[in-house]
């Protein structure tokens, strides 16, 4: 099976001289291709900081990070914008702009792709609206929509170019219970459909049951990794 990510003996360190701070240590970890992992941990222990690296949103600084094929410990940035072009973020925040609407935001989720035309954009926009229930306001800005609803705008917008890779920090957070269960099984769903591998990070124990896979993080290091079934 194909090796979307793997990760040999990364370390992370923020700061420099006497406010330097290590903040992974030796992280290994490889996840395929197709499968749904799913990050727990408390906070402050280096989830986000190795979600960002795998996203190429900063560069990695020592060990081995591949993704997709493509090493990424010490890209350039203008690599590090080729990797993200394969990758959708979902933030628990939604990350939505106000001043823009539904489909202008999910278009957004294309602005990397070059070879699309303004026509092509807008068809794919609407179609993935339409697929995460919100055909009807496509044109609605964020204030007019619920958090459910703003959360399935940043999965249409993850999701829009059809990622190999799609990366989710505590999607779920901002949301109850029920709404936080809709915006999981449509990321499931969806990106089983695009066949696209899912790394998620979240505090939230109803949704774990969606994984393929759970790791545990605690004080920068990996503490556990097993079959979601496996965990209670």
């Amino acid at each position: 099976m194909a090796i979307a990510i793997s990760v040999q003996n990364l370390d992370h360190t923020f700061g420099q001289g006497q406010l330097r701070k290590q903040v992974l240590f030796d992280i290994n970890l490889e996840i395929n291709a197709g499968e749904i992992v799913i990050m727990t941990g408390p906070s402050g222990s280096g989830k986000t900081t190795l979600l960002t690296l795998i996203g190429g949103l900063r560069s990695a600084q020592s060990g081995r990070l591949q993704v997709l094929g493509q090493e990424l410990c010490g890209a350039t940035s203008r690599q590090l914008t080729q990797a993200r072009k394969h990758h959708g973020y979902i933030f628990q925040a939604h990350n939505l702009h106000s001043s823009l609407t539904a489909l202008q935001n999910v278009k957004m989720g294309l602005e990397l792709h070059r070879e699309l035309t303004s026509a092509d954009m807008k068809a794919r926009s609407v179609a993935m609206l339409n697929q995460v229930g919100l055909g009807e306001r496509i044109d609605y800005y964020p204030d007019e929509l619920s958090g459910g609803q703003k959360q399935r705008v940043a999965i249409a917008r993850a999701l829009v170019s059809h990622p190999k890779l799609v990366l989710a920090d505590e999607p779920t957070a901002a949301l109850d219970s029920k709404s936080g269960r809709d915006v999981v099984n449509l990321m499931q769903s969806l990106a089983k459909e695009q066949g696209c591998t899912i790394l998620l990070v979240t505090h939230d124990n109803r949704i774990l049951d969606v994984a393929d896979r759970l790791i545990h993080m605690e004080d920068g290091v990996l503490k556990r990794n097993s079959a979601a079934s496996a965990v209670g």
